[in-house]
């Protein structure tokens, strides 16, 4: 959460990683590069000299191919439980300059002190960062915006570090809310999984059950775009699935409605992101319901095991795919 009426920004997450891997992740340039910056950024360039009074120099790359240089003092470590660092914009070889440059405002100061403390829940891990001397308002947001999609990215690192054997899907259910969350990691890089997911000649090659042939009657992928698909069984039965796409960002998202026709009015949205990490793409997909019990009723349909073998014919298409 971010605490709005204060100029420190706080930040807590809480990983499915033991304290040492989320430690590693911060500590180790290469593993940095994989998480670092917002959401839609990457980090071609990370040098940490790791000690007290060690300097540090980082650039995030937006999609547009700009560059946003950064650099910093180490002041503090305490391995696997505290570390501290400033924070300030630079140039390419590591002068401070002007946050003003990175179109950050007048009031946006030259230098922050950034806190990152590590609590130690056996397989898990509590994260806290805190950034001091930030403006309150606009920039507190923005600054607090930019970290949660950098810990995302974080998180899908972790989870491709964590995992071993086959993959395998992961699904979230909390109680009383109004969602479904999950992931997945696949060989494969994120523009051919986006791509399979937005040529209607894949799609029946993966969507639903194997025991049903699915058939695209539409697929115009693009905002206000529609789409629905046909199942079909042995017996002649068919089922009709359809929705609107509402945002298309390749190769990193895709948002449309979802409404199975044969129980009409129940309308989910849903995100799919697709992250790619070190060749390997985590697809991150959060099905948002209208009420509790919409979202209830779908968990109670066997929906987490028709997905995983969604996912594994999915897995199974981008190997051949690659071949």
């Amino acid at each position: 959460m971010v605490e709005k009426n204060s100029t420190d920004l706080v930040l807590t997450r809480l990983f499915d990683a033991p304290v040492a891997m989320v430690w590693q992740a911060w500590t180790d340039p290469k593993k940095l590069m994989q998480w670092w910056g917002p959401e839609s950024f990457t980090s071609p360039i990370c040098k940490v000299d790791f000690r007290v009074g060690g300097k540090m120099l980082l650039c995030m790359r937006d999609p547009g191919g700009k560059d946003y240089w950064s650099t910093g003092e180490i002041r503090e470590i305490v391995p696997m439980k505290r570390l501290v660092y400033t924070d300030s914009f630079s140039d390419a070889e590591g002068n401070i300059v002007n946050a003003a440059a990175y179109g950050m405002g007048d009031d946006f100061p030259d230098e922050l002190l950034v806190t990152v403390e590590f609590e130690n829940l056996g397989s898990k891990t509590r994260m806290t960062l805190t950034t001091a001397g930030l403006p309150a308002g606009e920039m507190l947001q923005m600054t607090g915006l930019g970290w949660s999609g950098s810990f995302d990215k974080l998180e899908n690192s972790l989870l491709i570090q964590n995992e071993t054997g086959p993959h395998k899907l992961y699904v979230t259910i909390e109680p009383g809310k109004q969602e479904i969350s999950y992931k997945r990691i696949f060989d494969a890089p994120r523009d051919l999984v986006f791509k399979v997911y937005t040529d209607p000649s894949l799609i029946p090659h993966f969507w639903g059950p194997q025991i049903y042939t699915t058939v695209v009657e539409k697929m115009e992928v693009k905002p206000g775009g529609q789409w629905r698909y046909i199942q079909k069984d042995d017996q002649g039965g068919e089922y009709g699935f359809h929705g609107v796409y509402h945002s298309i960002e390749a190769p990193l998202r895709i948002v449309n409605t979802f409404e199975y026709e044969g129980v009409p009015g129940h309308v989910s949205l849903e995100s799919l992101r697709f992250d790619e990490i070190d060749g390997k793409t985590v697809l991150n997909g959060l099905s948002v319901f209208q009420s509790v019990a919409d979202r209830d009723g779908m968990a109670q349909t066997g929906m987490e095991s028709g997905m995983t073998e969604l996912m594994d014919r999915l897995e199974a298409l981008l190997v051949k795919e690659q071949a």
